[in-house]
C-alpha cells in the first residue's frame, strides 16, 4: 500500500510531461537578462582595479629592514604545479636564513594560493597584477629582482589575509 501511495504520487501531471512550463519560464529569464544594462570596460584605456581578496602574480615582501622571507621552503613543497624554487643560505643578522635564490615559474603558476596559505611570515602574497606578457619562456621565470615589492603597496591584501586567518 505504501508503495502504491508513493508511485501515484511521484506520477507527473500532462503539463509536467510536455515540459512547456519549464521551456516558458526558461525564455522569460532568458528576455528578462536581454533587457537589463549591459556593461562593457574599454580595457587598454580603461584599467580594473581589483581588490583586496584577488589573487593576482605571486610577490615576495619587502619590508625597510630586508625581506621577510626566511627561506624554509614550505611555499616550494606546497605548490601543485612545482613553480616555485627556493634555496636558502646562512646570514649573521637576527634573522638566521634568506633565500639566496627564489624563482617563480609563471608559465607553470596556477594562482592557487597555497604558498600565500602555508607561508608562516607572511612573506609571499598574491598581489593585485593581471597584466602578465612575456616574450619568451625565459622571460616568465621571475627571480627576487622581479618578485619584491614594499609592503606599503601590498598592505590591502595583508589587511584581507588577516581578517580571514
Amino acid at each position: 500500500m505504501n508503495i502504491q501511495h508513493n508511485i501515484e504520487s511521484e506520477r507527473m501531471t500532462f503539463w509536467e510531461r510536455i515540459y512547456l512550463p519549464e521551456i516558458g519560464r526558461g525564455l522569460a529569464l532568458t528576455f528578462k537578462q536581454m533587457f537589463q544594462p549591459t556593461f562593457t570596460r574599454q580595457y587598454p584605456e580603461e584599467k580594473w582595479i581589483p581588490t583586496g581578496s584577488y589573487r593576482g602574480r605571486p610577490v615576495l615582501v619587502l619590508e625597510e629592514e630586508g625581506e621577510r622571507c626566511v627561506a624554509c621552503g614550505l611555499c616550494s613543497r606546497v605548490c601543485p604545479a612545482l613553480a616555485i624554487e627556493v634555496r636558502a643560505a646562512e646570514t649573521d643578522k637576527v634573522k638566521e636564513r634568506y633565500p639566496e635564490k627564489f624563482e617563480i615559474n609563471m608559465l607553470r603558476c596556477i594562482y592557487c594560493g597555497f604558498c600565500e596559505e602555508v607561508c608562516p611570515e607572511e612573506a609571499i602574497i598574491m598581489s593585485k597584477d593581471y597584466e602578465l606578457v612575456f616574450t619568451n619562456p625565459q622571460d616568465a621565470i621571475l627571480g627576487k629582482d622581479k618578485l619584491l615589492i614594499p609592503i606599503a603597496q601590498l598592505q590591502d591584501r595583508l589587511e584581507f589575509l588577516r581578517q580571514y586567518r
